[in-house]
């Protein structure tokens, strides 16, 4: 099956668009150039066809059998339990930003068990590892900016600590999405938390780029750029 599936890539990549991806995501060099339809087509098919399990045990030689798999573990996660058994085996494996949001925007079930899911996301925060931390707030800020959790979000972000450039990005990205959902609690955790001049720097950028986020709010956090730069 692996090489069955491995041939499958070898067959539909394409030199042109793994040259135009490689440049996006900078580090990898494994990459064969398979569209991302093909791979999702590829990952239904895994799971509805073939022991996606054994697929899943496989040690991923190319970038694009590291982001399937990452694909099928999210078709095959529907409960807090297969959550459980599925995803962290996979989490070491990531290792780059395009694998870690693809896999994070796969896990929808996620949304269905929150309470048991939100601490051991607020544990990956904190990790050493540059892509786990990510993998903890991306998945925060896919499925978990709500009322109910926004304040610990603020927290869990101004808490992360690592100086990985895919963090700091993160965090950013994540304070964006809170503000265009949120904006005066945002604002608020923006002036009164403390956050480092990077991703401080970082969000607000993210905000004013936002198609979500209304002109007036864009002036006045322009203004807190500007008064940033000043100090």
């Amino acid at each position: 099956m692996e090489q069955t599936i491995r041939q499958l890539l070898l067959d539909a990549a394409e030199e042109s668009y793994r040259d135009f991806s490689a440049a996006l995501i900078p580090g990898v060099n494994n990459m064969l150039g398979v569209r991302l339809p093909t791979l999702r087509k590829l990952a239904r098919q895994i799971y509805q066809e073939n022991d996606w399990r054994a697929f899943l045990a496989q040690d991923p030689i190319y970038f694009e059998e590291t982001m399937l798999q990452g694909m099928v573990i999210g078709l095959a996660v529907h409960t807090y339990e297969e959550f459980q058994s599925l995803v962290p085996p996979f989490v070491p494996k990531i290792s780059n930003w395009s694998v870690c949001d693809s896999f994070c925007s796969s896990l929808h079930a996620a949304a269905a068990f929150q309470q048991p899911l939100f601490p051991v996301l607020l544990s990956y925060t904190q990790s050493k590892s540059e892509f786990e931390v990510r993998f903890g707030v991306v998945m925060l800020m896919d499925y978990f900016i709500e009322e109910t959790y926004l304040e610990q979000i603020f927290g869990a972000l101004e808490a992360v600590c690592h100086e990985g450039y895919y963090v700091k990005m993160a965090v950013a990205w994540a304070l964006s999405v809170c503000f265009a959902k949120f904006p005066a609690w945002t604002m608020t955790a923006l002036r009164e938390r403390h956050w480092d001049s990077d991703t401080y720097q970082k969000a607000l950028q993210k905000i004013i780029e936002s198609r979500r986020v209304s002109a007036e709010d864009k002036a006045v956090i322009r203004e807190m750029k500007k008064r940033s730069f000043l100090k």
